[in-house]
């Protein structure tokens, strides 16, 4: 979908009907999509299969107050049981590990339910073209959760470079560092044995985990794509069986350089999900960890900086997703809010057979997700053959 626009996101007609698979038991990101789902205002969380053990999805169900005839140990139980009813969910949020996210998708696909996926969307690039084959067919929505574009500051920072405001660009830098992967692995954690398995994660870890929204947000900024890479993986904190780090140089389709470094082993690093971007007229730099801010440095004048609110140099397809006045802190959790308005906006929109004005959104779709596959596959080839180049 296009670029900026005035408009303001349009009003909900009604909630939408919103089941989630996995994410149950504490787990993290369950909770970020269902306070996404919340702060949106446009969904009702109504079922859910949050473990595949009956006790664990009972239990985590009734935390999350489902009614216990809508709390499912089977997720195809799930779909089939959903789709026949009359109030059935109309979206899914999959929340599950990654070797399980096509059989999922395909499962509520052929229920007629909207798809709201996880990243890395699937194991390998063939399971991309089959989840795309099936979604051609049924004209559903497959959205996929990249939430860091729905900071209000970085996409101030996606409609300037179109705007032109740095020219040209000629380099762009992108970094996810972490830290947690300092310690060894704690031995009982049950998400920390598949994301060191190749059969249940893929060719790769950070690289998959972090590295896939590194490069998500280094196209969605610049606009441009990455032809190709050479990557290099490491181990830099405790031994383990995959890469905790990895260092990769970019070839941009308009002839720009670019790197990219992400890395679960940095001390003092959190989430810090930045990038700097170079154009022949200036450049802008953006930290996750510092989200309200955007550094605006045009050549041969002072640098400024862009502060999330209204007004005040913030441009529309940026000011519509500002939910607060300045000096009250929004946050990830408001940028999940954010991505759940445009996932509701489009649901909506399919479901009532009308069309979404252009420019409105920016919405993560099932090419986003198969382009990150791809991203994984292609760096595990260059990685696996010495840092040689290889074509994304």
């Amino acid at each position: 979908m296009g670029l900026s626009g005035t408009e303001s996101y349009p009003p909900a007609s009604r909630r939408l009907r919103l089941g989630i698979v996995g994410g149950g038991q504490g787990a993290l990101v369950g909770q970020w999509h269902c306070t996404g789902a919340r702060l949106s205002n446009r969904w009702d969380l109504l079922a859910g299969a949050l473990s595949s053990d009956p006790e664990r999805a009972m239990a985590s169900g009734r935390e999350w107050m489902l009614a216990e005839d809508r709390i499912y140990a089977d997720y195809r139980e799930m779909a089939k049981a959903e789709a026949a009813r009359p109030d059935g969910i109309e979206a899914v949020a999959i929340c599950t590990p990654n070797w399980t996210h096509r059989p999922v998708a395909e499962a509520f696909m052929e229920a007629g339910i909207d798809i709201i996926c996880d990243k890395p969307m699937a194991m390998t690039p063939e399971d991309c073209d089959a989840l795309a084959a099936m979604q051609e067919a049924t004209g559903l929505v497959f959205a996929i959760t990249h939430p860091y574009p729905y900071h209000p500051m970085v996409r101030q920072a996606r409609e300037m470079v179109a705007s032109g405001a740095l020219g040209k660009v000629r380099q762009a830098l992108v970094e996810y560092a972490q830290d947690w992967a300092m310690e060894p692995d704690d031995p009982n954690s049950r998400t920390l044995s598949w994301r060191r398995d190749p059969s249940k994660i893929g060719r790769a870890s950070a690289t998959g985990d972090i590295g896939t929204h590194a490069l998500n947000m280094i196209e969605f900024v610049t606009g441009l794509s990455v032809s190709r890479l050479r990557a290099d993986f490491h181990v830099c904190g405790a031994p383990k069986a995959m890469e905790d780090t990895a260092f990769m140089n970019l070839a941009f389709d308009n002839g720009a350089p670019g790197a990219l470094w992400i890395t679960q082993a940095a001390p003092g690093n959190y989430c810090a999900l930045r990038f700097r971007v170079y154009g022949e007229k200036g450049g802008l730099e953006w930290d996750q960890e510092h989200p309200e801010h955007l550094k605006f440095r045009p050549l041969n004048e002072p640098e400024r900086v862009i502060v999330r609110g209204h007004g005040a140099g913030v441009l529309p397809a940026a000011e519509r997703m500002v939910l607060l006045p300045r000096g009250h802190g929004e946050s990830l959790s408001d940028a999940w809010g954010n991505l759940y308005t445009e996932i509701a906006i489009a649901v909506e929109a399919r479901r009532a057979g009308k069309t979404v004005p252009e420019g409105l959104l920016a919405l993560p779709q099932l090419k986003d997700g198969a382009r990150g596959v791809r991203f994984i596959h292609a760096a595990a080839d260059s990685h696996d053959a010495g840092g040689t180049w290889q074509p994304l």
